[in-house]
């Protein structure tokens, strides 16, 4: 496929900044929007690409936003507010805004990642609200829409992933509810950013698409290989009437994920995670490699070496320095900690933290940053 331009929205997120680094890598034209333009400068690729302010909740700035940019041919619209209160409301205006937007600019086509929307009438707000972004992105006489779902996304720094590292990593004994067996198709990252590049081809007709990996597991089952890929031993235990609602509710006490969002995921949980046969095989080859096995996938993340920018990153399952502070693990955020307040002489001793064992280095990490969070901010003079 000849090379196209292409404008990112959400280009500073964990998908969004792997996406635009794959787009580049694959000779496109690179456009990253985002609300806060200057934090992109903060990105491996930023003198690579053009930059936009696009607010996608802001009708005036989307507008503008494509006036600014130019001619696009493709756009990926990445953009949601899961974890945000009433989400689901702002996510439908958000999408409206930038389907006129987009339609106004002539651009042909719209790619969008959502989830997998399983058949079922009582969808978490999560699901439901993927399935309502897609149908307002579509609009008549607009650009064509290509809509990937899937379901949990394996790689360091995405949020679904973290959230399975740290429940293994804290707990000897592993949780597992009712719910923990439902069926899940889970998907490397690398993939999802094969899926999405090629999306981009109009080879590729409009509609909806569910991607994912080579097999079909459980929750259940991706804690346990988790463990074992981690060298850490745990025990599962079936345990009855906890339902994920109640879950939601104390994952951010017990988990260094933002709350709001590592809730709204866990409500997802309720429902098989199962692609639907409309694929994109027949019009997207598998990755060059084949798709990337759970195992595997898993490996990779648990083996990120030191942050890295993401344009230079050796594996986008990787860690990248712009990906969240709060990612990758409790060993690692004590040795991040320990650097700061260490010179430099004893530096490579701190790989020793990595013989504490998980559940201490958990209950060390919240136990600093909560006193690193009451600790007053000294604003300079």
């Amino acid at each position: 496929m000849k090379s196209v331009r292409t404008l990112v929205t959400g280009a500073s997120g964990y998908i969004g900044s792997r996406l635009v680094t794959a787009l580049l890598e694959d000779g496109h034209q690179v456009v990253a929007a985002s609300r806060n333009p200057s934090r992109l400068a903060e990105f491996g690729w930023y003198h690579d690409v053009s930059t936009v302010t696009l607010d996608a909740h802001d009708e005036i700035s989307a507008q503008q936003a494509f006036t600014e940019a130019g001619p696009i041919d493709v756009v990926y619209y990445l953009v949601h507010g899961i974890g945000q209160p009433d989400f689901r409301e702002a996510d439908n205006r958000a999408a409206a805004n930038v389907a006129a937007a987009v339609k106004a600019a002539g651009v042909r086509r719209i790619v969008y990642l959502g989830g997998f929307v399983p058949d079922d009438d009582s969808l978490s707000e999560h699901l439901t609200s993927r399935a309502e972004v897609a149908a307002a992105l579509t609009i008549d006489d607009g650009p064509d829409v290509v809509w990937l779902g899937a379901a949990i996304v394996i790689g360091a720094g995405s949020t679904s992933f973290e959230m399975l590292r740290y429940v293994a990593d804290r707990f000897l004994l592993l949780p597992m509810p009712e719910w923990s067996v439902n069926p899940i198709d889970p998907i490397a990252i690398s993939d999802v950013l094969h899926y999405l590049v090629a999306s981009a081809d109009p080879e590729v007709p409009a509609g909806a698409y569910d991607i994912r990996g080579p097999e079909t597991t459980t929750y259940g089952d991706l804690l346990r290989a988790y463990a074992r890929i981690a060298g850490i031993w745990r025990a599962p235990v079936a345990v009855y009437g906890i339902d994920t609602g109640l879950v939601s509710k104390v994952t951010g006490l017990v988990l260094p994920v933002p709350g709001g969002l590592a809730a709204d995921l866990v409500e997802s949980l309720d429902f098989p995670m199962i692609a639907s046969a409309n694929g994109l095989s027949d019009f997207v080859a598998d990755p060059p490699d084949g798709p990337v096995t759970v195992d595997d996938a898993i490996r990779r993340a648990v083996g990120t070496p030191p942050r890295r920018p993401v344009n230079e990153l050796i594996d986008p399952h990787h860690l990248a320095d712009t990906d969240p502070g709060w990612a990758g693990g409790d060993v690692l955020r004590l040795r991040q900690l320990a650097s700061a307040v260490t010179p430099p002489l004893v530096h490579p001793v701190l790989g020793l933290i990595g013989f504490v064992p998980r559940p201490v280095a958990a209950a060390v990490r919240t136990g600093l940053d909560t006193f690193l969070g009451m600790v007053p901010k000294v604003i300079p003079a």
